[in-house]
């Protein structure tokens, strides 16, 4: 038991050793080394996957690297080292700096995928603000435009789909959000109008989803509240546009789960225009008994 216990203390001070030796290195490099030793220790680093100390040379000589396929090179790696240690936005941005300055590089259509592929992983989970996620979409679509034979084309085609489901889990849930805090708040607001007008834009934006059935059921809900609460003027209008939009579902969903439930709001509108007819009908009677009576 000792003999092994003395064996890793040995190899754990042999470690911290050649850390210590590699550590006083790498500073002396920093400290006094040339453009070219710090480029060529560059190129070791980064091929033992060290990408911080690969990067921190890096980012210092390439200024100094100047027209030639030195600068170029470095340039490269640099943005890799960055993608490696998880710092997206630097790295779509050396990326992308890189195909601007080096379009005709060898380089160049990896570079431009990579700024596409490092603007995917920087897009952020579909519940949060997806401005970076339209970037990305912009990007990856932009590069199978410019290179529609790539060998990235068909990885920027599933990450496409994945971004896409991304923006329309977070519309889907925009509307359900909506939906849910629809009915007047203690200040008198009410979301019927939002559900309904987000539901259109859903439909709009991703017609085939399979969210489509459930935001049309509870269009069809809101709708109608909507025409239950509203002035009587306009509940005609809407009791209207709901029974339309339940005509369109039934013809579109026929064996939906939601028919059933959705049969007691249709009947409800039915209901509701009625008793505008009723309403209508004694205006009017009350209108001429009041023209009779001013004519006398």
């Amino acid at each position: 038991m000792k003999l092994k216990q003395s064996r890793f203390l040995l190899i754990v001070l042999g470690i911290s050793v050649l850390s210590i030796s590699c550590s006083k290195k790498f500073n002396q490099l920093i400290k006094k080394g040339t453009v070219d030793q710090k480029y060529n220790a560059a190129i070791e680093y980064y091929k033992k996957a060290d990408y911080y100390k690969a990067g921190v040379l890096l980012e210092e000589i390439s200024p100094l690297l100047k027209g030639d396929s030195t600068a170029e090179r470095a340039q490269f790696y640099n943005a890799y080292c960055n993608y490696y240690q998880g710092q997206f936005q630097m790295s779509s941005y050396m990326f992308k700096t890189f195909y601007a300055t080096y379009s005709n590089s060898p380089f160049a259509e990896e570079a431009y995928y990579m700024y596409a592929y490092s603007m995917f992983k920087d897009s952020p989970p579909h519940n949060l603000d997806q401005t970076s996620t339209l970037t990305a979409i912009d990007a990856l679509q932009t590069f199978i435009n410019t290179y529609p034979d790539s060998k990235y084309a068909d990885n920027c085609t599933k990450d496409l789909k994945d971004l896409r489901f991304r923006l329309e889990l977070k519309a889907y849930e925009k509307a359900k959000l909506y939906f849910k805090t629809r009915e007047p708040s203690f200040l008198g607001r009410s979301n019927y109008k939002a559900t309904v007008v987000s539901v259109d834009n859903f439909r709009k934006d991703f017609p085939d989803s399979q969210f489509n059935e459930e935001l049309s059921y509870i269009q069809i809900i809101a709708q109608t509240e909507l025409a239950d609460v509203s002035f009587f003027l306009k509940q005609r209008e809407r009791y209207n546009t709901a029974i339309s939009f339940y005509e369109k579902f039934i013809d579109k969903y026929p064996s939906s789960k939601y028919l059933k439930d959705l049969q007691k709001f249709y009947d409800k509108c039915l209901k509701g225009l009625e008793n505008v007819a009723k309403t209508e009908k004694e205006i009017e009677e009350a209108k001429k008994k009041a023209e009779l009576e001013n004519s006398k």
